[in-house]
């Protein structure tokens, strides 16, 4: 077992893998920008080391002050979170190099799935059922029509380095794909320097849903269930349930197969994630994978009873997985709280929080790493915490996250309270009944005491 984890990350998840190096008793090293200093996984961790000035290129994704800190406190493993460098092949090559074990994905792994289109035609080969569209980048707009037309329309182009929603485009008919493609290249060039396209069939009425996995060194994987991850603004999540109220005993057998047959096709080791978009027909198909820890993790260690993090530092220590594939027994629902002001566009909203108050009670889970006093800096990601409710059905759940929202106070910034106090009022989500399109018709409306 490691001696010494150094958490190249942040906030609240940072923290949160502090909490359970310290449980395996394994001493911890946090870092942090100057930005950070007052943050909670500073305070926690055992040792402290600041990387560098607030600007994340010059803190947080600046491998060689990272690699440093690991060094003079002497970590034998580094543990990426999410975000930042915890998808960086470099990054996990550099830590083999000096001898340091990157608690995640190794370099050829994230290069493999990393790149979309590689991505893509690695589970083509592996079985996994793939969305139609190109094979690959594609050369140039005539070979872009073509595709279109063999496809058939809608169709969705995509930038292989994208993410976050950047570089995509829904295309409805032809005469609308030109300027679709000279925009999404333009903008994924800026964004990404890499202007590389391809294309998939745009999936109608589609849900977004996700297998977490978990292989070992052994080339043995497991899957651990899933995670409805539909209701999304410009594609950034805002919250997420398991089980998904879409699923079936049957669908679930169908895609943990395809998700565990996805992890063993390359041999994955540590925890990762087998995102799929599935139709209303309950057809799935292969979207992404991500080689790291998710944000919704807890959802899933909630049903399951289940240390994802601490599965993830034993795999990376060598220890075989169990094997077994898991089913939910409860309900568990998670709203990211986020310091944006739901009434101006989510604007982000960062500032010193004057007053909080934390919900509690049975079957609620608060992860942050933000408490009264404390000052958001705007440097970063606008997530403060995740608010997490888990009970014996979907109703009890939603009713227990509606008395959680009203016991959650943060005065002194705007925040996504509000908001979620709504989501959790509509008609449509108390059916289960939404689609990655909900938040196009999601209006929020002003409430009495803001």
């Amino acid at each position: 077992m490691f001696k010494k984890i150094l958490i190249a990350n942040r906030g609240e998840i940072a923290l949160r893998v502090i909490r359970t190096c310290k449980e395996m008793g394994v001493k911890t090293v946090a870092v942090y920008s100057t930005a950070d200093a007052d943050s909670l996984h500073v305070k926690f961790a055992d040792e402290a080391v600041c990387i560098g000035p607030p600007s994340s290129s010059e803190s947080y994704l600046k491998i060689s002050n990272i690699i440093a800190a690991a060094e003079i406190t002497n970590a034998d493993a580094i543990h990426p979170g999410y975000g930042f460098l915890s998808e960086n092949a470099k990054f996990s090559k550099i830590c083999e190099e000096h001898g340091i074990k990157f608690i995640g994905a190794s370099e050829e792994m994230i290069s493999k799935m990393g790149d979309k289109a590689t991505a893509k035609a690695t589970m083509k080969a592996a079985g996994v059922p793939c969305v139609p569209g190109s094979d690959g980048i594609i050369e140039d707009f005539k070979a872009c029509e073509k595709i279109a037309k063999d496809i058939g329309y809608p169709v969705m182009l995509k930038a292989t380095a994208g993410g976050g929603g950047k570089g995509m485009r829904a295309v409805w008919k032809s005469e609308d794909l030109k300027a679709a493609w000279d925009s999404a290249r333009q903008e994924s060039k800026a964004a990404f320097g890499n202007d590389g396209m391809y294309m998939e069939k745009l999936i109608e009425e589609p849900r977004h849903i996700e297998i977490q996995v978990v292989g070992d060194s052994r080339g043995k994987a497991c899957h651990l269930s899933e995670r409805d991850c539909s209701i999304q603004r410009r594609h950034q999540k805002l919250t997420e349930e398991v089980p998904s109220p879409f699923m079936t005993d049957k669908l679930r057998d169908k895609m943990g197969k395809a998700a565990v047959k996805a992890a063993e096709y390359i041999k994955y080791e540590g925890a990762g994630t087998v995102e799929f978009l599935v139709d209303k027909h309950r057809n799935f198909y292969f979207m992404e994978m991500n080689t790291r820890i998710q944000v919704e993790h807890p959802i899933t260690e909630q049903v399951i009873d289940f240390d994802l993090i601490r599965e993830q530092i034993l795999v990376a220590a060598g220890v075989p997985i169990s094997g077994k594939n898991y089913t939910p027994n409860l309900h568990s629902i998670e709203c990211r709280i986020n310091a944006e002001d739901p009434y101006n566009d989510f604007r982000p909203s960062p500032g010193k929080i004057t007053t909080l108050h934390a919900p509690g009670g049975h079957g609620v889970r608060l992860d942050t790493h933000v408490y009264a006093g404390y000052s958001i800096p705007p440097n970063y990601d606008s997530m403060i915490a995740k608010l997490i409710t888990t009970a014996q059905t979907r109703e009890e759940a939603i009713n227990k996250m509606k008395r959680a929202l009203d016991e959650f106070v943060i005065e002194g910034i705007k925040t996504t309270i509000p908001f979620h106090r709504q989501l959790m009022e509509h008609p449509d989500y108390l059916a289960g009944n939404y689609t990655t399109k909900f938040m196009e018709d999601f209006e929020i409306k002003k409430e009495e005491d803001e």
